[in-house]
């Protein structure tokens, strides 16, 4: 256990926290709410947003656990670039075999199909300053409670451990609340092209 309080607490996840990183994911992929209504298939956001940081970087996937189970994540790549490309070779191949036969039927299983198919690549502008990247997400019943900082703060620990010069994430644009949450955890506004970005240099 790393941080508990109350009823709650932060761990490191395990292999067999998979469902749970694949349910929350779902359960928050529409701007923080609950996703289910938009892909035919549940599994489609887990298996970009969450599932393989699980799989390939457990030491910086941390899970928040409540009564009933895991509320809450956060996952982490220290290292972007290598990252993208292990997924190259040993994760989106098998992805691609699990989708085959999904069908577009849902408002966002054309979005999460493409990307399976075609993933995008972080800049290297990005990059040469902001080599990690990480992705946080909590149940909206937690959301507000405290816990998100928490779960940043764990992973910027962890990744700092590690040497990690900087981090950085992505927001959707129609979530102006995360925008004010890490404007306030002290991320500088990198948005370009379109894309909200923010990010944070480490050890300084």
């Amino acid at each position: 256990m790393i941080l508990n309080a109350g009823e709650h607490f932060i761990r490191p996840a395990t292999p067999e926290d998979e469902t749970a990183l694949f349910e929350i994911c779902l359960r928050t992929a529409a701007s923080g709410e609950d996703a289910s209504e938009l892909y035919g298939d549940p599994r489609l956001p887990g298996y970009i947003w969450a599932a393989p940081y699980g799989a390939f970087e457990p030491d910086f996937a941390f899970l928040l656990d409540g009564p009933t189970g895991p509320v809450g994540y956060v996952l982490a790549a220290a290292d972007t670039a290598a990252f993208e490309r292990r997924l190259e070779t040993d994760w989106w191949p098998r992805v691609r075999r699990q989708t085959a036969g999904i069908i577009a039927r849902k408002p966002l299983d054309g979005a999460a199909l493409a990307y399976i198919a075609t993933p995008q690549h972080h800049a290297p502008w990005l990059l040469a300053e902001f080599p990690a990247h990480l992705h946080i997400n909590v149940l909206p019943e937690v959301q507000a409670s405290g816990w998100g900082r928490r779960l940043i703060e764990v992973e910027l620990a962890a990744l700092g451990e590690h040497g990690v010069a900087g981090v950085h994430l992505g927001v959707s644009p129609q979530n102006e609340r995360a925008r004010g949450f890490y404007r306030h955890l002290g991320f500088e506004d990198l948005s370009r092209d379109g894309k909200v970005t923010f990010g944070l240099r480490l050890g300084q």
